[in-house]
């Protein structure tokens, strides 16, 4: 495997950019319903977008890890599946992570008519997401 080096404080700047649209979605977005997403159109792009960015960034960010620590992954879902079991989630958290990667690429490839349940899944599984990136935070405090 080839030698790859991150920007040192890269990750904890991909962080800070992911907590804040985290952040940005609880505050705007996290109560929203379908009748108010299907019927505008700018709601629509902005709860898509932000939830986008925050998958975008967490697998990167995931990757970086794995790669560090000269762990092989295929696909994004393998980047999250590999990542959870690092860190030790269980199986069933462990795959919901591997299915956060498939939900980035539906939004990421605009499959329009699963971009509702892919909020839908964001919504009910962000504290899985959540503790991912503490996990990753944790882990990058105690390498300093």
């Amino acid at each position: 495997m080839p030698e790859f080096r991150y920007a040192k404080g890269r990750i904890m700047e991909s962080l800070a950019f992911i907590t804040k649209e985290v952040d940005e979605f609880e505050s705007e977005y996290k109560l929203k319903t379908w009748e108010e997403y299907s019927s505008d159109n700018k709601l629509q792009k902005l709860i898509d977008r932000t939830i986008e960015n925050i998958l975008t960034a967490v697998i990167e960010v995931c990757g970086v890890v794995l790669t560090e620590n000269n762990i092989e992954a295929e696909s994004y879902p393998d980047v999250m599946k590999k990542l959870g079991g690092f860190f030790g989630f269980s199986k069933k958290e462990i795959e919901t992570l591997a299915n956060f990667a498939i939900q980035r690429n539906r939004l990421a490839h605009r499959y329009l008519n699963f971009r509702w349940q892919v909020a839908r899944f964001y919504m009910e599984n962000k504290d899985i997401l959540k503790k991912l990136i503490n996990s990753i935070y944790d882990y990058e405090k105690s390498r300093r």
